[in-house]
């Protein structure tokens, strides 16, 4: 089954629809994505792994793959480098985003399988869906819902489901 998110905010659930967040620059073909537009990209992706901080909760129940971060847990966002789009640990000597937050979005990160069969250096990395702001302020890029509907998406979820992001 596949999980959509739309241009319009709403992510399906599979029985009803609740509030998403989407990037600033709202969603293109996963063909024009670019590294830093702060655009979602338009597909499906597969959901390759599942993340949550230990010290925020208990794991997520889901039939993917969940494992515990560690403050040192990274994700290359630098194009030129060879682990662009990939796990890395911090500190890393290129550009890395640090996905043990404050802010409480990352505490639970569904890795999607966007741009990783081939990575395309600059094509977007670190695509994910996480926890949204309570304001449901854009991400940058990713798609983002509440923490209820997060788990509760995790917990509906099997192997070979995917989350959608969809245009206008």
């Amino acid at each position: 089954m596949i999980y959509t998110a739309t241009a319009d905010g709403l992510q399906d659930l599979g029985e009803r629809k609740v509030r998403c967040a989407l990037g600033p620059a709202g969603v293109i073909p996963a063909a024009l994505k670019r590294e830093g537009d702060g655009a979602s990209p338009a597909g499906v992706w597969p959901i390759r792994e599942v993340l949550y901080r230990p010290d925020r909760g208990p794991p997520p129940a889901s039939e993917f793959r969940v494992r515990a971060m560690t403050p040192d847990d990274g994700w290359c966002d630098d194009p030129a480098d060879e682990a662009y789009n990939r796990p890395v640990k911090l500190p890393y000597p290129a550009s890395a985003e640090n996905l043990w937050r404050e802010d409480g979005m990352y505490d639970i990160v569904v890795i999607l399988g966007h741009n990783d069969d081939p990575v395309v250096p600059g094509r977007g990395s670190a695509i994910f869906l996480h926890i949204a702001r309570p304001d449901y302020s854009p991400t940058q890029g990713c798609v983002a819902i509440a923490r209820p509907d997060l788990e509760e998406l995790l917990d509906r979820v099997q192997p070979g489901d995917a989350i959608g992001i969809a245009g206008a």
